[in-house]
């Protein structure tokens, strides 16, 4: 495009310019994120043909995580009030310990389903109905939930 010598024109001419670039880079942006959202699918694709879990898998073992860490952290509060709060007064703790485990051995279930199987999953669920065995099949569950979703993240260490 020929430059004006006029100094007004200048001016608008070099605006076109600037309009022209900044809607070609957007444009170019526009196709570069496309592209990568086509890769994207690829590779979820290829993630459900090798066995591998979805997005939204990784989405419901995680929540399902977070809620038995929160679980982890209910047990490991109450047992030192158990010591702190007089003996005819333990059966309160008791009582607050019940919904805790059904709420714990319900996230076992539904994670130990998503991550072993059905059959895991209704072992472990029972297990966790029994105090102490319930805290360690906790952490086993925590332990296997956080290493697959290291896993997925990084998956040359898998």
């Amino acid at each position: 495009m020929p430059r004006s010598d006029q100094p007004w024109k200048r001016d608008r001419d070099d605006e076109r310019e600037d309009d022209d670039t900044d809607e070609r880079r957007r444009k170019k942006r526009r196709r570069d994120e496309d592209d990568e959202d086509d890769e994207f699918d690829d590779y979820a694709e290829e993630d459900r043909r090798d066995g591998r879990l979805s997005r939204a898998d990784l989405r419901e073992i995680a929540g399902r995580q977070r809620a038995i860490i929160l679980c982890i952290l209910g047990y490991l509060c109450l047992i030192p009030i158990q010591f702190a709060i007089p003996e005819e007064n333990r059966i309160y703790l008791a009582l607050a310990l019940i919904p805790l485990g059904i709420t714990a051995a319900v996230f076992v279930f539904m994670l130990a389903v998503k991550v072993y199987g059905q059959t895991s999953g209704i072992v472990y669920g029972i297990l966790t109905l029994i105090p102490l065995i319930g805290l360690i099949v906790l952490l086993i569950i925590n332990q296997k939930a956080t290493s697959l979703l290291k896993e997925i993240n990084d998956p040359r260490e898998g």
